[in-house]
């Protein structure tokens, strides 16, 4: 989930059916975005050339631009060479033509002359092949956790297929990567447009969360059925077990000399956040009492919206504020624990090998990285954010889509006790070798 960042979804546009449409003869295949989409469109034609003046690529689906002729006729036939389907066939003057999925899929793209006499003779025949080949890989801007989450398998993409991978994402993050991953160009939305590396792509993806992609077009299956992170691997086509990024830090050195646990209370939505009213004191009072300092790491020091507003707890020592995300790693590698929520922070954590108490009800368990410290109350109203009847709301502050103006709102973290969180702490080696 984001953190420090804003989050976005992108929802689905209107179904194509069949799995391709082809239409009147057209300079260009323009494709359909999603709505609000924040990611670069790919180039307007095909890159790639093929013969009698053919273009075709793999660029958000696969893409056929035939042109215009007035005897005979085209016939272009779209394959999933791993499954042997036949995705579409037509016979047309001249078309341009867009698989519906835009997820990975090894397709197989035909083209054959038909005369007059309807013979046909073979034109083109290619088969998916990304080794050598560019491939523009888009994370959106504005999500910390979702970017921790997905970046393994943009590399594990790139070790798999041999491609040229490029991955466009926030400039905040860049830094954490760039020396960790020297294989993978990494670019912000913008140098792609201003480079054109549209232009020069044999293939593009994009990873999302795809909120309303009912017909399963820019995803093989929901990511709240397979977990926010692992949602990746199955849009790439690679292995969505899951794996942390490496992480290069510019000061790896420990910030204070005394023991110390990292928190981070703030988040995007209420929901997310541990609205227990004794949680934050009880728990932070437990690691005073055991010796530790206690550092909050939140971009913020106060933060809400409307009438709900909240704040650094009582006895953490604050350091708040617009820093590099590198400076929060850097707390984060040399923390004895992190104790968090469904946020970007904990992801990050994750990410610099710090041990995380994560404390969530409105997410499922599945829907994080596995850590053996995730609190969870299941006596309670639980894990709405992964019930597919129940469309998250980023612009409701206050989402609660079970109970909201009852007196069971934000019961799933009202009711996680701080006896829960000391309980995982305990368990924590770092802090049970104190104890």
């Amino acid at each position: 989930m984001d953190g420090s960042l804003h989050s976005i979804d992108e929802s689905a546009e209107k179904p194509v059916s069949p799995e391709a449409q082809p239409s009147a003869p057209a300079p260009a295949a323009k494709p359909t975005e999603p709505a609000k989409s924040s990611f670069p469109p790919p180039a307007e034609l095909p890159t790639q050339i093929g013969p009698q003046g053919i273009r075709f690529d793999i660029n958000q689906g696969a893409r056929v631009v035939l042109p215009a002729r007035e005897e005979g006729n085209w016939r272009v036939r779209l394959r999933d060479l791993d499954t042997g389907n036949i995705l579409f066939q037509s016979d047309n003057k001249g078309a341009s033509i867009r698989s519906s999925k835009r997820f990975y899929v090894r397709f197989g793209i035909d083209v054959w002359d038909i005369d007059a006499d309807g013979k046909a003779t073979p034109v083109l025949t290619h088969e998916y092949d990304v080794r050598g080949r560019d491939v523009l890989i888009h994370f959106p801007i504005g999500t910390l956790g979702d970017t921790m989450g997905w970046f393994p398998y943009a590399a594990r993409f790139a070790a798999v297929t041999g491609a040229r991978v490029t991955c466009a994402m926030s400039k905040l993050i860049i830094p954490l990567f760039e020396k960790a991953y020297p294989g993978l160009r990494l670019v912000t939305h913008e140098e792609v447009k201003e480079q054109k590396l549209a232009e020069q792509a044999y293939a593009t993806y994009c990873l999302g969360l795809f909120f309303d992609d009912a017909t399963f077009e820019w995803q093989p299956t929901d990511f709240r059925h397979v977990g926010l992170h692992r949602t990746a691997g199955y849009i790439l086509g690679v292995d969505p077990t899951e794996e942390a990024p490496r992480l290069t830090l510019p000061d790896e050195s420990r910030p204070i000399p005394e023991p110390y646990v990292c928190i981070a209370v703030q988040a995007s939505t209420q929901c997310k956040q541990w609205n227990n009213p004794h949680g934050w004191h009880e728990v932070i009072a437990f690691l005073k009492s055991q010796g530790y300092r206690v550092i909050c790491i939140d971009q913020k020091a106060v933060a809400g919206a409307g009438i709900m507003w909240n704040h650094i707890p009582h006895g953490a020592e604050d350091q708040t504020g617009d820093r590099p995300l590198a400076e929060r790693a850097r707390w984060l590698r040399h923390a004895a624990a992190f104790i968090g929520l469904s946020s970007g922070l904990s992801w990050l954590a994750w990410a610099a090998g710090c041990p995380v108490v994560m404390i969530s009800g409105f997410t499922h368990p599945t829907n994080e990285f596995d850590t053996p410290y995730r609190i969870i109350n299941w006596h309670t109203c639980n894990s709405c954010w992964n019930d597919i009847r129940h469309r998250f709301d980023h612009a409701d502050f206050l989402f609660c889509p079970r109970h909201k103006g009852t007196d069971r709102q934000f019961e799933c973290t009202k009711l996680i006790t701080s006896t829960q969180v000391i309980n995982a702490l305990k368990s924590v080696p770092a802090l049970a070798a104190a104890a």
